[in-house]
């Protein structure tokens, strides 16, 4: 029986073939989902990282088979309807927070999961939620500025309504 799971709110149907295929290669070799890198090959690093039912999950050591029956949210995840960034996206932009762009999307997904949990951060707190993304560009300070920034947007009632692929 072939596996199942959900990337970015819609069903994948994974076939025995691609079941042991490393997640990350998975998306982005079979379903053009770019956005998640692989750079380390170890899980220290952080490019890889998806959201795994709202946790991050760094998958550069991950089976597809792994993740059968779960929801994973890429950064293409992340955008609105209309295509439009969310506003954790926008303010990255917005700061600075982006440099060459490779760590970006593991930061912002790593940034998303724990600002769900914790919409009124310190910038200590922030810090100690990204430590394990690793950015050789930005020094980190506008991604922290961003980060801090944006838990404007988690600490409104209307921010859950509005997550394309939060958990109903």
């Amino acid at each position: 029986m072939d596996l199942t799971l959900i990337v970015n709110g819609k069903t994948i149907r994974v076939t025995r073939a691609q079941e042991e295929k490393r997640l990350v290669e998975f998306l982005r070799e079979d379903l053009d989902l770019t956005g998640t890198k692989n750079a380390c090959d170890i899980g220290a690093c952080g490019a890889c990282t998806i959201l795994l039912d709202d946790a991050p999950l760094k998958i550069c050591t991950k089976r597809v088979r792994d993740v059968a029956g779960r929801r994973v949210t890429t950064i293409e995840g992340m955008a609105n309807p209309d295509g439009s960034l969310h506003p954790l996206q926008q303010a990255f932009v917005d700061h600075g927070a982006i440099q060459c762009g490779f760590c970006t999307p593991g930061m912002v997904l790593t940034a998303h999961a724990f600002l769900l949990k914790h919409p009124r951060p310190t910038r200590a707190e922030i810090r100690r939620a990204i430590y394990g993304n690793l950015c050789r560009c930005t020094g980190y300070q506008q991604i922290v500025d961003a980060v801090e920034a944006a838990a404007v947007y988690y600490d409104t009632p209307r921010h859950a309504e509005a997550e394309p692929n939060a958990a109903r």
